[in-house]
């Protein structure tokens, strides 16, 4: 079995959507029917503008708006597939041209949640994790 280094993360950038009223945040679901947070891994030498832009475009098939200059949040935690290995998530205010999505395996639906929709929902690890902390930050 491969051992993944101590020091090695898996780099996603993720888009941060809000609805009208910026209380609620977008997500997708995948064909897994697990709900997921727009956006994905980072190639290595690309920018994380251009990444976010290349994930919703392949994911989605939508046009990227407009990115903020820095991130809103950053996500750390575990995944296990194989072995376990440490992800980051790096999550940018993002605005879409529309939300006329085109279906892939890993965008088969998409809704706008709350945080306390979200932690119901059948979810990776990052979106309840966001939840939690979108509802802190909107706490205080």
């Amino acid at each position: 079995m491969t051992q993944t280094p101590q020091h090695f993360y898996r780099v996603s950038i993720k888009g941060l959507v809000l609805d009208e009223t910026r209380t609620k945040f977008l997500v997708v679901q995948e064909d897994t029917e697990l709900w997921e947070l727009p956006g994905g891994g980072m190639e290595h030498g690309e920018l994380p503008h251009d990444c976010l832009k290349r994930e919703i475009r392949e994911e989605m098939g939508l046009e990227v708006t407009s990115i903020a200059d820095t991130p809103s949040f950053v996500l750390s935690f575990t995944k296990k597939i194989d072995v376990e290995f440490w992800l980051i998530n790096i999550l940018y205010e993002t605005k879409l041209a529309s939300l006329a999505f085109t279906p892939s395996d890993e965008c088969i639906a998409i809704r706008f949640v709350t945080p306390e929709e979200a932690l119901t929902l059948p979810a990776h690890d990052n979106v309840h994790k966001l939840a939690k902390l979108f509802k802190e930050s909107r706490e205080k």
